[in-house]
């Protein structure tokens, strides 16, 4: 069921990937596989970006339709329950390459759901 508050769940995604952007500002990816609090602060931010995504449900690919959103619920499957195996090379491609499109698109969409219609 989608969410009844996408407002929210666009701003959990905002606020999530500005504190990975701010975690990792300063490293490269051999730093941030070393550094496990960071690692682990990013898990957890990812973790609830991708909660995010499917809370929104359909209306995801309305809202972010420049975002492969099948991709954030599949990193949702695998923090969530195959915790075990999460290599840190993956999440540090995830941080550089995906979570800078993906808030500026919240971004983008949260403007036009505030816009007066």
């Amino acid at each position: 069921m989608p969410s009844d508050k996408p407002a929210r769940r666009l701003l959990d995604i905002i606020e999530n990937g500005q504190a990975i952007a701010w975690y990792t500002e300063v490293m490269d990816g051999t730093t941030f596989e070393k550094d496990s609090l960071v690692s682990d602060a990013v898990e957890r931010c990812l973790e609830r970006i991708s909660e995010a995504v499917t809370k929104l449900g359909d209306q995801a690919a309305v809202l972010l339709p420049t975002q492969p959103c099948h991709k954030d619920q599949g990193v949702r499957t695998v923090l969530r329950h195959e915790y075990d195996d999460i290599l840190k090379d993956p999440l540090w491609q995830i941080v550089q390459n995906d979570i800078p499109s993906l808030v500026e698109a919240a971004r983008a969409a949260l403007r036009r759901l505030r816009q007066p219609r």
